[in-house]
């Protein structure tokens, strides 16, 4: 089978389960969990902010982060598009009664300043308190420039708004720029990592911020149910993924890049590629049958008028090489 629906269908090696088996364990409810705890110091050393906190999902650890920037009645900014807007059924409204404001991101997947600027409320009892501007990076496969992040950390200073990253497959963008997780993270309040997409862990993802935050953040996760026990075992997944599977992220890249070359020189219209998201444009009329053609061979992919392919850990060129295959055929038959 050959699957390109997500990078969320990665699976642990043999390496990565061989870690979960050796791992010592704790109570994390606690805090005495030594592999979950180490997990978190490395989370915090990388992104160079002075805490982490683990989670079993990045729905949650995204939640939360809401939870702990803003207080009811409370507003964020975000992308119209953005995963903790669009994606996670509407969590912060329903359960923190957090108002997202959404604005339409730019062609390159950042929140254009002045858009930003306009939707900030005035300091009126009519009005939800603006209080934080939230960015994605990767926004769809793009990476956010640095020379915006620097911008919209300034900005961010200016309004006095805290600035968080949903930094879901952020590992992505910092092989894509050839620079440290810190070297980005320096233009946010607080991140998220997730480590089940491109990174290959079978569950979790971290919040990222200073000490303060994270204990308020603390409080919320366990609230929100996500207080685990002996969790070393997932997070000596963590850990090994970070160790091992952040610089082979170029090969998703390089593969996916490839995988555009290819079906475009066989008629695909290719709409954007930059780390391991190939976005390509299929006519109306040949998304059904397009569908069911690679279902019948063991591909996964969900096909719609501009379908997105991920490439990740699981697939490698020669199941790249068999999709163009079946993609020529198809257009031949």
């Amino acid at each position: 089978m050959i699957d390109l629906r997500s990078d969320t269908v990665t699976r642990p090696s043999a390496a990565m389960l061989q870690a979960m088996m050796a791992a010592e364990t704790g109570d994390d409810v606690y805090r005495d969990d030594p592999t979950v705890n180490a997990l978190e110091a490395e989370a915090a050393r990388l992104s160079g902010k002075e805490a982490a906190l683990f989670f079993p999902t990045g729905t949650q650890a995204n939640l939360v982060a809401l939870l702990s920037h803003c207080e009811r009645g409370d507003e964020y900014i975000v992308g119209q598009q953005a995963h903790n807007y669009k994606y996670e059924a509407g969590g912060a409204a329903v359960l923190g009664s957090i108002q997202p404001q959404p604005i339409l991101a730019a062609e390159d997947g950042t929140l254009p300043l002045d858009l930003v600027a306009a939707a900030i409320k005035p300091d009126d009892i009519h009005f939800a308190r603006t209080r934080l501007l939230s960015l994605e990076n990767t926004h769809h496969g793009k990476v956010l420039p640095l020379d915006y992040l620097a911008r919209a950390y300034a900005f961010s200073r200016e309004r006095k708004l805290a600035l968080h990253i949903d930094g879901a497959r952020i590992f992505n963008a910092v092989v894509a720029q050839n620079v440290t997780l810190e070297a980005i993270a320096r233009y946010c309040d607080t991140l998220t990592i997730c480590l089940s997409k491109g990174l290959g862990t079978p569950v979790g993802s971290l919040l990222c911020g200073d000490k303060a935050y994270i204990e308020r953040a603390r409080r919320w996760r366990k609230m929100a149910g996500g207080g685990m026990r002996q969790a070393g075992i997932l997070a000596a997944a963590g850990l090994y993924a970070l160790q091992h599977n952040v610089a082979r992220l170029k090969e998703d890249h390089d593969n996916a890049a490839w995988l555009g070359q290819q079906l475009q020189q066989a008629g695909v219209e290719v709409v954007d590629q930059q780390t391991n998201m190939l976005f390509v444009r299929v006519p109306a009329e040949q998304v059904q049958a397009l569908q069911s053609w690679f279902a019948q061979r063991d591909v996964l992919l969900s096909v719609g008028p501009v379908t997105r392919i991920v490439t990740h850990l699981d697939v490698d060129r020669h199941a790249l090489e068999q999709l163009v295959a079946h993609w020529k055929a198809f257009l031949q038959r």
